[in-house]
């Protein structure tokens, strides 16, 4: 199974894409989609969908997974990165993937083992735990977070429906 990992932001918005076969990890592809603050909204936004179905396009992922947005001090940049968010989401969808979402604590901790991880700590895991990952930028690392989570989350999502299948047989 191909994921395609997505950390949203209206200036970097990172994205990571990993092969999982059983319990192994493999790093694909990783990068960053960047937005020029000056350009206007709607500009911007276009941009982040037209760079999303790109990698998309090229990497050909089974599924993605977005990382939820808390809210922010500054209403406003909330505002943003929940549009940004919406693309992430929209963007996945539109080109027929399953799409889940995960909220940072959740990564963190499916990546590091505490949800209170720090950003340095969040790059180390991810390069231990995909061989043939080099340092990236901080949005694209994660982004392979997210979807190394939504790896974890989908093996066992997997065996607890297959469990429940078996007892109803």
């Amino acid at each position: 199974m191909r994921i395609l990992g997505l950390d949203p932001g209206l200036r970097h918005l990172g994205w990571g894409v990993i092969d999982v076969a059983g319990n192994r990890l493999s790093h694909v592809a990783d990068g960053t989609i960047h937005t020029d603050s000056g350009d206007d909204l709607a500009k911007r936004l276009l941009e982040l969908h037209e760079g999303i179905a790109t990698v998309i396009e090229q990497w050909q992922p089974d599924e993605a997974a977005v990382e939820e947005t808390l809210s922010n001090v500054n209403p406003s940049s909330t505002l943003k990165l929940g549009m940004a968010r919406g693309i992430a989401l929209f963007s996945a969808a539109k080109a027929g993937l399953p799409v889940e979402q995960y909220l940072p604590m959740a990564v963190k901790k499916s990546v590091v083992g505490t949800g209170h991880a720090d950003k340095v700590q969040v790059q180390h895991m991810v390069k231990m735990l995909l061989p043939g990952f080099q340092r990236s930028t901080a949005d694209a690392a994660d982004a392979l977070a997210v979807a190394i989570c939504h790896a974890h989350h989908a093996q066992t999502r997997r065996k607890v429906d297959n469990a429940i299948l078996g007892i109803r047989r």
